[in-house]
């Protein structure tokens, strides 16, 4: 396994009282909301999800670097699994014009309201059921996405990001490597299923044939 670190950056920028998160609102009832994928989970109040999720160039730092470290070029196939908004895929196209891109979500709302220049290469699926043929992209990535899935999708999403990739592929999840770091984790989530170590993360990856890198994001 090979670990980068695009994310780190755009994470720690974000202040977060964990505690306030479960004491102030029914934590249960907002993640319930927040699996719905809809509008109060992109757009709504801050303990339903992202509490408004709006273009504001943040990711384009994060572009580059991923572009720089895969040495990205006009004419290569990028896919994004659980582009939400699609921001990202939308500045990787800024960062390296004539880029190929596609990107899927599981939230309807999140494709409705995706950037408008990358609308056209979206669509509504499953990270464990990808609609792309075998080999069709120089680079397939996920960030914060694969820890939403249960084990056996988990393991599917793996697969199928293997098939579809023929070059290089990027998960990006949230983890914990200390027992601090995954009571943050818990307080904080709403939608996570999936909680695993780095090293578990990397044994649960092998066993499905992923040949990919990994970034992780830990709640300090």
């Amino acid at each position: 396994m090979k670990t980068l670190d695009f994310l780190t950056p755009l994470h720690t920028s974000t202040k977060r009282d964990y505690v306030q998160r479960v004491v102030e609102h029914d934590k249960g009832k907002c993640a319930e909301v927040a699996c719905q994928w809809g509008q109060d989970y992109w757009d709504g109040e801050r303990q339903y999800g992202y509490g408004g999720y709006s273009y504001d160039g943040r990711w384009y730092p994060i572009a580059e670097a991923i572009a720089k470290h895969y040495n990205l070029k006009a004419g290569n196939k990028v896919l994004d699994v659980g582009c939400g908004k699609a921001y990202l895929l939308y500045e990787l196209t800024q960062a390296v014009p004539g880029l190929i891109v596609a990107g899927m979500d599981i939230s309807e709302y999140g494709i409705e309201n995706a950037k408008e220049e990358i609308k056209p290469f979206l669509q509504v699926a499953s990270a464990d059921k990808l609609p792309y043929e075998d080999n069709s992209f120089d680079l397939v990535y996920s960030i914060n996405t694969f820890h939403n899935l249960k084990n056996f999708e988990l393991w599917n999403a793996f697969q199928e990001i293997q098939r579809v990739g023929h070059k290089d592929r990027f998960v990006c999840v949230e983890s914990y490597r200390n027992h601090s770091e995954k009571a943050n984790l818990l307080y904080w989530q709403l939608t996570c299923e999936t909680f695993y170590t780095p090293e578990e993360w990397d044994w649960f990856a092998k066993k499905t044939g992923y040949e990919g890198d990994f970034d992780f994001i830990y709640f300090e």
